[in-house]
């Protein structure tokens, strides 16, 4: 617990100490910015001063000071105007200056950018000097948004290294419970399995000591299920009828029977590549999830299906539906609408299907208040 405290206070610090150093550079930038631009400010007053120099120069005055002032000048945007026309521009596109409609828009544009500096060259005689930023300022008013975007994406990163470590722990933690699950149950099987001969040896009813051994040959399913949790599985080919079926009738005679269940797949057998274990797994989330969703009273069918590459597999009930903007989400560790679930089902079944079939698992279709249809598509081997 200490530990766990010591974590996340180092981790606390580190994201205030990375915050307070963005904030120094942002506020450094700014400020860089602001000095920049007082300082192209002053330029332009001493362009603007060349130039009222120019307008009342005579053969007397020297003009060494403010020609150089004008060539000095290679990167700011300048207009000059006098009664509100266009009187001379400086470091403007030919293709602007030619344009009258373009000129316009492009004062207009220098207007937002800066506040006029008004020359008054004889009394009551006026001209504006309109001006932008060099490209230098531009770049430098747009790098804190450009640093902001880095460290977002940095941060992002970040998040998803932590974020997937933390899943790797999560799926080791969940795999080695899941195989210790499966050796505890284990030893108490063994002792059925053992009982169950007794009884045999005792001349039990046969139907009694059958049924027995088929919940025990269930418990040995489930137990085998966990132990393959974290570990690759082993494909078989496999007729995927077949297997369907037997998952499939022996649901049926453990649920009630409100549930009218249908059974529906092609005469000839199809073959893929397929786990027996963790498909039995699959077809029984996928019908104990409809069954829930029909409050146990209602009609479930299975139905397989094919065409050229695949074969499908339709889970199909009269529950309650589901919305469509939880057709994805439904998929997702933790999603459940039951008061005591884990939501982990449809996340292990879309694992299976996914990850150790290759296959393809979605909501077909669904609609509230009618029902859903789940289905689940194999490649089929030819």
């Amino acid at each position: 617990m200490q530990f766990s405290d010591k974590k996340n206070t180092t981790r606390w610090a580190i994201i205030f100490a990375s915050f307070f150093i963005i904030s120094l550079i942002l506020w450094n930038t700014y400020t860089f910015f602001q000095i920049f631009k007082n300082e192209e400010r002053l330029k332009m007053n001493l362009w603007a001063n060349a130039q009222k120099t120019l307008k009342n120069a005579d053969e007397n005055t020297d003009v060494e000071l403010p020609l150089q002032i004008f060539s000095n000048n290679t990167s700011i945007p300048i207009i000059l105007t006098e009664n509100d026309i266009i009187i001379n521009t400086v470091n403007v596109e030919e293709e602007i200056v030619k344009d009258k409609m373009k000129a316009r828009a492009f004062l207009s544009d220098l207007r937002n950018e800066n506040e006029a500096i008004v020359i008054e060259y004889v009394p009551n005689k006026f001209q504006k000097l309109y001006y932008g930023n060099s490209a230098l300022l531009n770049k430098l008013k747009y790098y804190p948004v450009a640093l902001v975007l880095i460290i977002v994406l940095f941060g992002g990163l970040v998040y998803n290294f932590y974020r997937s470590n933390k899943m790797a722990t999560q799926n080791k933690l969940w795999a080695g419970m899941a195989k210790e699950t499966a050796h505890q149950i284990g030893t108490p099987l063994s002792s059925l399995i053992g009982w169950v001969e007794l009884l045999k040896s005792e001349n039990v009813e046969e139907s009694t000591t059958f049924e027995i051994e088929k919940d025990i040959e269930r418990l040995q399913t489930i137990t085998d299920r966990f132990s393959k949790i974290g570990s690759e599985p082993k494909l078989e080919t496999k007729n995927i009828i077949e297997e369907t079926l037997q998952s499939y009738d022996y649901l049926q005679s453990r649920f009630s029977k409100q549930i009218e269940f249908s059974f529906k797949a092609p005469q000839a057998p199809i073959y893929v590549l397929l786990n027996p274990t963790l498909h039995s797994w699959t077809i029984e989330n996928l019908v104990k999830n409809a069954i829930d969703a029909m409050k146990g009273r209602g009609k479930l069918s299975l139905e397989i299906e094919q065409d050229a590459g695949h074969v499908k597999i339709n889970v199909i009930d009269t529950g309650s539906g589901i919305q469509k903007k939880q057709f994805k989400s439904i998929f997702e560790p933790g999603f459940t609408t039951k008061k005591r679930g884990w939501g982990l089902g449809l996340s292990l079944t879309r694992r299976i299907v996914e990850e150790y079939h290759k296959g393809t698992i979605k909501v077909l279709n669904s609609e509230l208040g009618k029902g859903t249809t789940m289905q689940v598509s194999f490649k089929k081997i030819s």
